[in-house]
C-alpha cells in the first residue's frame, strides 16, 4: 500500500573463512628437537649426576705417591696413614676445575682434620703457584709430567680420589660435582677409622680408569 515502509532486511552475515591447517613438523625437526632433548639430559648425568655414583666397589691399594708442593716442602701420600685423603687433580686451565676448587676449598678449610691435597696435573710450577695465589689455594702438590696423575688412571679433570685411613682408595669422583661438600662430608665420617682389613698391594694398572 502506498505509504507503507518495506520491512528491515537484516544484511547477511559474513562467512569466515576455514582455519588454515598449520604444517606438520618434519620428521628432520622433531629429531633434532629429540637430539637436544638427549644431549642435555647426558651432560646433566656426565656434570652432577655420574659423580655421585663413581664409587670404587672393591678396596684397592692406592699407588704410592711422592710429590713436590707449592710450599717447598714435599707430600707423601704414605706420611698421612691413619686421616683420611682427598687427592683433587686438577689444572688451570680447566674450567669445570675452576667450579670444582673454590667448594673443595671451602670444605679443606672447615675441616682442618682432613688432609685435601690439590694435585695441579700437567703444568709448570709458575703457572699452577699463580693460580693457587689467586685463589687462596693450600696444600698443592705439582705432578707436571703427569706420572702420578697416569698412575692413579686419571682420564679428566677434576678427578677426587678418596683415600682412607690405612691407605686404601674408596671412592673416584670424576667431573664437577655441585654437592661435592657434601659427599667429602659424608666420606669423612664414612671412612674416617681406620679399617686395618687384610689387603694385598693392587698394582697400578689395576686401578680402573675414568
Amino acid at each position: 500500500m502506498p505509504g507503507d515502509s518495506e520491512p528491515p532486511t537484516t544484511p547477511p552475515e559474513p562467512i569466515e573463512p576455514a582455519p588454515t591447517p598449520k604444517p606438520k613438523r618434519s620428521w628432520l625437526a622433531r629429531a633434532l628437537d629429540t637430539a637436544a632433548v638427549l644431549v642435555v639430559l647426558y651432560a646433566v648425568f656426565h656434570f652432577f649426576v655420574a659423580p655421585r655414583f663413581a664409587t670404587q666397589t672393591a678396596l684397592q691399594a692406592a699407588p704410592p705417591l711422592t710429590l713436590a708442593t707449592l710450599d717447598g716442602t714435599e707430600f707423601s701420600l704414605a706420611a698421612h696413614r691413619g686421616h683420611v685423603v682427598f687427592l683433587d687433580f686438577w689444572a688451570s686451565w680447566c674450567e669445570p676445575c675452576q667450579q670444582s676448587l673454590p667448594l673443595v676449598e671451602h670444605f679443606a678449610k672447615t675441616h682442618p682434620d682432613i688432609d685435601v691435597i690439590p694435585v695441579d696435573s700437567g703444568e709448570a710450577r709458575a703457572a699452577a703457584s699463580q693460580y693457587a695465589q689467586a685463589h687462596d689455594m693450600q696444600h698443592v702438590a705439582l705432578d707436571p709430567d703427569t706420572a702420578a696423575t697416569h698412575a692413579y688412571g686419571v682420564g679428566g679433570l677434576p678427578t677426587m680420589y678418596v683415600i682412607d685411613p690405612d691407605g686404601n682408595v674408596r671412592a673416584k669422583w670424576i667431573g664437577f660435582n655441585p654437592a661435592v661438600e657434601e659427599e667429602m662430608a659424608d666420606a669423612r665420617v664414612r671412612y674416617g677409622k681406620p679399617q686395618r682389613a687384610s689387603l694385598n698391594t693392587v698394582n697400578v694398572s689395576a686401578l680402573p680408569g675414568p
